[in-house]
């Protein structure tokens, strides 16, 4: 024999597949600290709706973005730029897809040519410092 419960006690549960997620969800998802998602849409690169209780309110892909943006740095991309090829970027973080914006291949080869300048800038100095090291190491003592 089933039994039933003639009173409402009222209980909510909360709904686990929701669409959004809210900033502490979307942290754990991600790895990425609370602070770092606001600072990322202080920038641009994520727009999360607000409830009225002001709490954000992220939609299901955003831990997707939030991945592309952390490649996009880790390319070295500054996030001036990354706000202009975020919504060019799809898929997998892990297999992205590149959707063909207007001045992405321009833009990213600028960047390109920007970071090889600073590896030579780099390498001038890592020399400049060796000559001073040796020149300390066997100098007068």
């Amino acid at each position: 024999m089933v039994g039933t419960v003639g009173r409402d006690i009222g209980v909510k549960v909360k709904n686990v597949r929701s669409e959004h997620l809210l900033i502490g969800e979307l942290s754990t998802r991600t790895g990425v600290s609370r602070r770092l998602l606001r600072y990322y849409e202080q920038q641009g690169l994520l727009e999360p709706k607000r409830q009225t209780n002001g709490y954000r309110e992220y939609c299901e892909r955003a831990p997707a973005v939030v991945g592309h943006i952390r490649n996009l740095l880790a390319a070295g991309l500054p996030t001036t730029m990354i706000v202009r090829l975020i919504d060019c970027v799809h898929g997998d973080p892990e297999r992205p897809v590149l959707s063909g914006c207007p001045g992405m291949v321009d833009g990213l080869a600028a960047e390109q040519a920007r970071v090889a300048e600073e590896i030579e800038r780099l390498r001038q100095s890592q020399q400049a410092l060796g000559v001073l090291l040796a020149a300390a190491a066997h100098g007068p003592r």
